[in-house]
């Protein structure tokens, strides 16, 4: 089968043809209809050898949809043709926080060598893929694979970021989304969906701020030297209650403390190496900095429910596999709006 693998440390990646895999026991073997192309795997495709906690070659592609194409021995509750979509944080499935679903925050992934697929286990951008449990399937039923694929983690991971922020998420409180790529285009829409807080984008581009514009964003502003003070303008001097930076940038970081209202939740999800200082002082009184991790199943579940309201409608490019390093050039260059898919058989 063709597969897009990130093969040598500091190369781009390359389509190449590999052996067909096979379900061992307890495994389910996919055909994949889409797999989402994300900022991770260039964070990732950027680490210096030493640094990789995984081996090469490595097939890329932690978001993924497909069709279960065969059961491995003692597999129970899919068959053969079911549409699913790919939980990828894989725990052990036993530690006391994988027990209560969160198998995001694994205790032991990292003893056991249990990777997601594409950041350490063969990944979605190929014809087929291995799931390692079927717990780690989530059924699609009628949703379209392309426009959901993308949910299984630029969904999941800002579905999780701001739901532990909803109660502070009251008519007349803001919250601001920087950065507005893949993950933050929707977590604009979730934050209308699931809030009455007036939602302001911050990017870098007028291109971007009007795709924030279009999925439901109240206020677009650029994200510069003076977005602090223009978010405090815009809210009379109180700052936001919920600040979630998808760049986590130290230029963003800093932003993001700097606009944080009294009580407020500053959520660095973003991977570009910022830091945020916490202590007296530092921050409004009684800020909390947090830097979450993915998402839960049960909350994968939750994203696809929202998905079925028709309230979370994720923009996409498409492209061929033979097309996926183009698309992954396209990413790094600025030049994807919200989210790139590869089609392996379309």
């Amino acid at each position: 089968m063709k597969a897009l693998q990130y093969r040598t440390v500091g190369a781009a990646p390359e389509v190449v043809t590999v052996p067909d895999p096979e379900p061992g026991p307890g495994q389910v073997l996919l055909k994949v209809t889409a797999a989402g192309v994300c900022h991770s795997d260039i964070a990732v495709m950027s680490w210096p050898a030493e640094q990789l906690p995984f081996p090469l070659p490595l097939t890329l592609g932690h978001e993924g949809v497909g069709t279960v194409a065969a059961l491995g021995d003692g597999v129970t509750g899919f068959a053969e043709g079911d549409a699913v979509a790919v939980y990828g944080p894989w725990g052990c499935g036993s530690c006391w926080m994988c027990a209560q679903g969160k198998e995001n925050y694994c205790l032991r992934a990292a003893e056991l060598g249990i990777h997601p697929p594409g950041l350490g286990a063969p990944g979605a951008i190929a014809e087929y893929m291995i799931v390692d449990s079927p717990r780690h399937l989530v059924p699609l039923g009628a949703l379209d694979p392309v426009k959901t694929v993308p949910l299984t983690d630029a969904g999941l991971t800002p579905y999780h970021a701001l739901k532990r922020s909803l109660p502070k998420l009251v008519p007349g409180s803001t919250a601001v989304v920087i950065g507005t790529g893949g993950l933050g285009h929707v977590a604009v829409q979730l934050l209308r969906a699931m809030t009455a807080a007036r939602v302001v984008a911050l990017d870098v581009t007028e291109e971007k701020l009007a795709l924030a514009r279009a999925v439901g964003a109240h206020e677009a502003l650029l994200s510069d030297a003076s977005a602090a003070a223009s978010v405090r303008e815009l809210t009379g001097g109180r700052g936001a209650e919920v600040v979630l930076d998808f760049v986590g940038a130290p230029p963003t970081t800093a932003a993001a403390g700097a606009m944080a209202a009294v009580e407020g939740d500053v959520t660095i999800v973003g991977l570009g190496g910022g830091t945020l200082p916490v202590g007296f002082g530092a921050l409004p009184y009684e800020v909390s900095v947090t830097s979450p991790y993915w998402g839960t199943r049960a909350e994968l579940v939750e994203v696809l429910d929202l998905a079925r309201t028709g309230a979370v409608d994720v923009h996409v490019e498409t492209y061929g596999l033979d097309d996926a390093p183009e698309a992954y050039e396209r990413l790094h260059a600025g030049r994807i709006e919200g989210r790139a898919v590869i089609l392996p058989h379309g």
